[in-house]
């Protein structure tokens, strides 16, 4: 758990106006769909910040910060995977590319996206969908 929460200005000049803007659709989005607690926590070695949405001790997803760049993180178990293959027509190209190269672990495919704007937006809504049906109306 991270003791000092960015404030929206910090998070505004790490990532900068235009990620910064991305980053709060998305979490405005999974917000409206999903009832979580959500997670500050340090980002390890490779990011600033780790944002995550959590119910019940499962994670549903987790947005990364760093300077100039934001990340989202899913892991989808087997299940997931097999409803995910079953759809995966439906997703960009760039999806189904990180999808392919993401490695496999013995608790998931962990798929970590870099996200440039909201182009991916309704990509990683369809992926949270397979991960757990939304539990707002």
């Amino acid at each position: 758990m991270l003791e000092n929460i960015p404030s929206k200005e910090e998070m505004a000049s790490l990532l900068g106006e235009t990620l910064f803007e991305s980053w709060k659709s998305l979490c405005k989005r999974i917000e409206e769909k999903y009832d979580m607690e959500c997670q500050w926590n340090r980002g390890g070695k490779a990011w600033n910040y780790e944002y995550k949405y959590r119910r019940g001790g499962k994670t549903l997803c987790a947005l990364y910060a760093r300077e100039g760049c934001f990340g989202f993180l899913v892991i989808l178990g087997k299940a997931e995977r097999e409803a995910f293959e079953q759809e995966r027509e439906d997703y960009s190209p760039e999806v189904q590319k990180v999808y392919d190269e993401s490695t496999t672990y013995h608790d998931g495919k962990w798929l970590m996206f870099e996200i440039k704007d909201q182009l991916l937006h309704d990509d990683m809504m369809g992926l949270l969908k397979i991960k757990r049906k939304p539990n707002k109306k």
